[in-house]
């Protein structure tokens, strides 16, 4: 199986947002259809504040990743924080999560991306392990903080 990554387009929303929806239930997200091709669009339209990957064979994706842009004055310019990072679940458990989050970050740190961020369930234990075996590191002294407007 590939984790082979390619950079989503506008003709690709519908099979995101198939993706999408199963992990927003998965996870408990609250999202309706319209939020989701809201969120996705711009993404694939070239909206310079985010990128979303299709994982594995572009007509027929076996997952999703999607960054997001900002700037940190801390880590020295452009970093990125992983949005959302989906498998399906039928081809889970085969190394395809780890390939993409060690390809991912070359290809990032070649296009100037500074530092790459993400936000994980502390109890969700596979994932901590996921992420620290792709070298993820825990800020002991901060935590994510959020405020929806």
């Amino acid at each position: 199986m590939s984790a082979a990554l390619h950079l989503a387009r506008p003709g690709d929303l519908e099979k995101l947002l198939t993706m999408v929806q199963g992990f927003h239930a998965e996870e408990g997200i609250d999202s309706n259809d319209a939020q989701r091709r809201g969120a996705l669009l711009p993404l694939l339209e070239g909206n310079p504040y985010g990128a979303i990957y299709l994982i594995g064979p572009a007509r027929a994706p076996i997952g999703y990743i999607i960054v997001t842009f900002t700037w940190s004055v801390e880590f020295g310019g452009l970093d990125g924080m992983i949005d959302e990072l989906f498998i399906r679940p039928a081809v889970r458990q085969r190394g395809i999560a780890s390939e993409v989050l060690h390809a991912l970050p070359r290809t990032l740190a070649e296009a100037g991306v500074r530092a790459l961020h993400l936000e994980v369930d502390r109890e969700n234990e596979a994932a901590v392990k996921l992420y620290n075996r792709a070298r993820f590191l825990a800020r002991d002294r901060y935590m994510l903080m959020t405020r929806a407007l």
